[in-house]
This record gives structure tokens, sequence and C-alpha cells, in this order.
């Protein structure tokens, strides 16, 4: 890294790097726990995973959205040294450090399927369906302020996520053709003009 210089990760990237791994994750463990009638029976365990499934895309949707919001309006100039962390970086740090909590949550929801039918996979998938949607969110701020969101690597957790936690005192920003993914996260569909 260069001299004075922060390696970056992006803000909306980390957010959206869970996305994917719960949304699966649930989706599988609700067919697979579909198979068995559980205690309740299949409809009311459908009917409660999906109550849980829009509680937990709104929870996970707008929680911190304030803190996002304050950190994002105090967001200084990333310097020439600041080093910009590639998209698949930061999803894979991400994946890789929450590997065994994705595990224990998708176990978790099988058993929960045992009582009711799906309700478990179907809170899992509305987490990552929530954390889609607030990487959406951060996608149409980036947009509105024509300016990237960035966070240091070393203010997330050791598990490369907490892009708002207590540790992360500021937000560094770019303009939007910056780094290697769209605003919100996504990969870009077409590269950058630098």
């Amino acid at each position: 890294m260069a001299r004075g210089g922060q390696g970056l990760a992006r803000v909306a990237v980390v957010v959206r790097a869970g996305a994917a791994p719960l949304w699966w994750c649930g989706v599988f463990a609700a067919g697979v726990g579909v198979l068995a009638p559980g205690l309740t029976g299949r409809r009311i365990g459908v009917l409660a995973g999906a109550a849980l499934f829009i509680v937990a895309a709104a929870a996970t949707g707008l929680l911190g959205r304030r803190r996002y919001t304050a950190l994002g309006r105090a967001a200084a100039r990333a310097g020439k040294h600041d080093v910009l962390q590639d998209r698949a970086v930061t999803v894979r740090t991400w994946r890789h450090g929450h590997r065994w909590w994705l595990l224990l949550a998708f176990l978790a929801a099988l058993g929960a399927s045992l009582a009711a039918p799906a309700a478990g996979g179907m809170l899992l998938a509305g987490c990552g369906t929530g954390l889609r949607w607030k990487a959406a969110w951060l996608g149409r701020r980036e947009r509105d302020d024509d300016a990237l969101l960035w966070v240091r690597v070393d203010w997330l957790d050791r598990r490369g996520g907490r892009p708002a936690g207590k540790a992360v005192k500021a937000y560094r920003s770019t303009g939007v053709a910056a780094g290697d993914a769209a605003p919100g996260g996504a990969r870009r569909r077409t590269p950058a003009l630098v």
C-alpha cells in the first residue's frame, strides 16, 4: 500500500455480500423443510414462514439506516494513495469470514422445519432479501449524491462485515466511476470509463 494510503472497501458491496448466500441457504432449507409435515403441518409452517420472511426483510433492510446516512453525509474524499479493494475480494472476505455462521444458520433452519416446515428457511431468505434491499437503497443514495461510499478495511470486523459498526468512524467517497462495482454493490455491466 502506498505511503499514507488506506485499504478501502465499498460499503454497498459489504452489505450486499451476504444477500445471495442467505437467500440460497434459505430457499434450499425451505424447500427441504416443506417435504416433511412437521409438528404444525405444511400450511401453518408456510404461512408462518411467509410472515417471518416479511418481518426479517423489513428489519434487515431498515436496520441502521440512520447510521449509514450520517456516515455518508460526513464522508471525506478518498486520497490519491488510498487503495480501492476489488468487489470480488470484498465479497470473498465476507463469505469466508461468515462461512460457519451461514452453515449454522442453514442447519438451524433445517432443524426448525421439524416444528414448522419452511419457516426457518423463509426467515433466512428474508434476511438475504433485506440485505439486497439495503444495498439497493445505498445505491440510490450513491446515484443521487453522485459519489460512491467506501469504508476502511481495518475498521470492518474480523469477518469482513459491519460497515456501519462502532469501529467505523467515517466513510470516504469517490466518483461513481471508481472501482469495479456499480452503485448498490452489483457488478458493473460495462467497464467504467476512467
